[in-house]
């Protein structure tokens, strides 16, 4: 048995959880936040039999695409104007991070 984290973004969230029901998964979605973008994120934690690994990894990866968005100027950190850009910049953003832990046991009470 493995568990699935899979951190998505907020946009993709909904998306990802319909087709994870649609076939069949079960999920626990959790709030979280991005810490480059400090943007709302969503992590699915996917409790799955080694069978069905990479179908869940297949459905993950088709409703979580990166896309480009632009993003307004960060303000400079500590004071260091070197690196302050003061225009908006685009940056990739979406998709998901996906980690795959194995599991000992599973309980469900």
């Amino acid at each position: 048995m493995k568990l699935i984290m899979a951190i998505v973004q907020d946009q993709d969230s909904n998306k990802l959880s319909h087709a994870l029901i649609e076939h069949q998964f079960r999920a626990t979605k959790l709030a979280s936040t991005g810490g480059f973008l400090k943007a709302g994120n969503t992590t699915f934690m996917i409790g799955i039999e080694d069978e069905r690994l990479e179908e869940a990894l297949h459905i993950v990866k088709q409703n979580c695409q990166s896309r480009d968005q632009v993003v307004p100027p960060l303000s400079p950190l500590g004071g260091n104007v070197d690196a302050y850009v003061p225009y908006p910049i685009e940056v990739p953003v979406g998709g998901a991070t996906v980690f795959v832990l194995p599991v000992e046991q599973f309980h469900q009470f």
